[in-house]
């Protein structure tokens, strides 16, 4: 029975009569260690849509930082554009008396 290489620097191989990936006698804890932080990261990354959460790389106590950190960034970007609106709109008025 032949088996196809799939990643030989892994041992996997492919059974092409079952179609199933295997290995050859090495061991997948290489593989299954870079899931477990690719799954852990793309959790991370979720939370941090969300704004709750413990992250990865922040401090105990520290859950609600990110909707926090949003929402004062909204207000003040928000009072920004509002002030640039009413200054244009009061330099018509002016230019119109």
């Amino acid at each position: 029975m032949a088996y196809i290489q799939v990643l030989p620097e892994f041992g996997l191989v492919a059974d092409p009569m079952i179609g199933i990936i295997t290995t050859a006698g090495e061991s997948l804890s290489p593989i299954i260690e870079k899931v477990a932080v690719l799954e852990a990261v793309s959790d991370d990354l979720v939370n941090m849509l969300s704004g709750e959460g413990n992250l990865l790389a922040s401090f105990p106590g520290r859950e609600h930082g990110l909707a926090i950190g949003g929402t004062i960034t909204s207000f003040w970007y928000g009072l920004a554009v509002g002030l640039f609106i009413a200054g244009i709109i009061a330099f018509q008025l002016i230019q119109v008396s």
